[in-house]
């Protein structure tokens, strides 16, 4: 099983490998994104990796509210998205 962990205040020069590298030390890693804006490419701020079941929890507990590149970053289980009107 797969969880999906959102993870918020990113400064805006994260990529996904500096995700990959961070959480990869607290569990395994499937994958990383940085959600950017279509038109100007820039990082929105926040990010998705998706982590092994059993890793989430412990993964969310070592990392939410913890600095990372000089900012606090919040990192829960992510939401389904919802529907846009």
């Amino acid at each position: 099983m797969v969880r999906t962990l959102y993870v918020g205040n990113l400064p805006w020069a994260t990529r996904a490998e500096d995700l990959e590298e961070t959480f990869s030390r607290y569990g395994e890693i499937i994958s990383a994104r940085v959600i950017t804006d279509r038109q100007t490419g820039r990082s929105r701020g926040f990010g998705f990796v998706e982590v092994a079941d059993k890793d989430a929890d412990a993964i969310i507990a070592a990392l939410n509210g913890t600095e990372f590149q000089g900012r606090v970053i919040t990192v829960n289980e992510a939401r389904p998205r919802e529907e846009r009107a």
